[in-house]
């Protein structure tokens, strides 16, 4: 490719670039000195599993390693036991030490479903914090100051609102800033939300006679509701993990208007495509069902296989087009009369006993096909029935 065709695939699906004419300059110089860029990008295990919502970035990262580029893949071991503060409207609960590091196990075994580990350079930031000494922390806590990190739009607005702002937090972009120093990144990636973060970064390098990062923002996923962004702690994800079956229900339920996005952002598909693809279904040539159960086969081939995804998609459409069971339905077996709003937590066919209440109100319940309204009904064992919560959540107890 030529440096222009390279810069069209790289900064195509950005939002914010600083900037262009920064990176064709390392472009050409990479190019004439054969040596790859450093491209970092960051994560902070504050769940054990990773979605798509992460892979809108990794597939970034993939298209930099494809043009002969290193990618500095940063676990936030250290970071991850603050929490990172970016969009949130209150102070995050901090992680356990064992919870990151269980979590960063498993990070590590689900990145490269995405990225080449060949051309991937893995780091963990407790490396360079963990041994940090107090006087370190204050020399580097005086590289910013307390009006500039009132000016990230988050901060401003809980300051604003007399909403807690810890220490903890405004010390968090500049340790993510400190990274880029420390791996003397080239190009910096991140979501939307990341901004602020990435810009920092930029002007330690600077302060530490490094030439700045260029920094590139993708847009943030929507999740399965279509209006916040994809979270697991929001439970509108789809990990890229999970099961065939179940990762193929979730795709399918997101609507008409969404897909398009996920077609664009998860699997890549250039603009012009998917606006073609679009232009058939409004104007009646393809079922909207059958472009989503396209757009789900190719999630589940790209993270399992394609005989996976072939079998999720028949599945899918004997069990919702047919009123036909799962063929991995789980079996409960009652040790006694239990709760039905218990049994639905217990067994994580809902997050919480109030999601239940409101799932229960809008008749989305059913106990062998009938609808079930009452949130003080107990079941008993011995008598074998189907739970059916939803369109995609079964468990058969007896």
């Amino acid at each position: 490719m030529t440096i222009s065709e390279q810069l069209d695939v790289l900064t195509s699906r950005a939002v914010d670039l600083h900037s262009r004419g920064e990176l064709e300059k390392k472009l050409i110089r990479s190019q004439q000195t054969g040596k790859p860029l450093r491209i970092k990008y960051g994560a902070d295990p504050s769940a054990p599993d990773i979605h798509l919502g992460h892979t809108v970035g990794l597939r970034k990262l993939r298209e930099f390693q494809e043009l002969g580029h290193t990618v500095v893949f940063i676990i936030g071991d250290f970071t991850g036991m603050i929490g990172d503060p970016s969009g949130k409207s209150k102070t995050r609960k901090a992680l356990t030490r064992e919870e990151v590091a269980e979590n960063a196990k498993s990070y590590q075994e689900q990145v490269f479903k995405v990225l080449d580990p060949a051309k991937t350079e893995l780091r963990f930031n407790g490396e360079w914090f963990t041994p940090m000494t107090f006087d370190e922390v204050i020399r580097l806590s005086a590289k910013v100051t307390v009006a500039q990190m009132l000016q990230r739009d988050d901060f401003a607005k809980r300051h604003a609102g007399n909403q807690p702002i810890s220490l903890v937090e405004f010390l968090y972009p500049l340790i993510q800033g400190h990274d880029s120093v420390v791996v003397e990144a080239d190009v910096e990636l991140g979501g939307t939300d990341q901004l602020f973060n990435l810009l920092l970064g930029r002007e330690l390098q600077k302060q530490a006679g490094q030439e700045p990062q260029v920094v590139m923002t993708l847009p943030l996923l929507e999740g399965l509701d279509g209006v916040q962004k994809m979270s697991k702690s929001l439970n509108n994800y789809i990990g890229i993990s999970e099961n065939p079956s179940q990762m193929f229900g979730k795709a399918m339920s997101i609507s008409d208007e969404l897909m398009w996005r996920y077609f664009e952002l998860v699997l890549g598909w250039p603009r012009e495509k998917v606006t073609a693809l679009r232009g058939q279904v409004e104007q009646g040539e393809r079922n909207p069902r059958e472009v989503k159960d396209e757009l789900a086969r190719e999630i589940i081939a790209q993270f399992h296989d394609e005989d996976a995804a072939k079998e999720a998609s028949e599945e899918f459409a004997r069990v919702f087009s047919k009123g036909a069971l799962p063929d991995d339905v789980e079996t409960y077996v009652l040790p006694a009369e239990v709760a039905l709003l218990d049994l639905l937590a217990d067994q994580g066919l809902v997050a919480s006993k109030g999601e239940g209440r409101r799932l229960l109100k809008q008749n989305a319940v059913k106990l062998d096909d009938a609808v079930v309204t009452d949130p003080f009904l107990t079941l008993v064992p011995g008598k074998e029935q189907v739970l059916k919560v939803g369109k995609r959540r079964f468990l058969k107890i007896m």
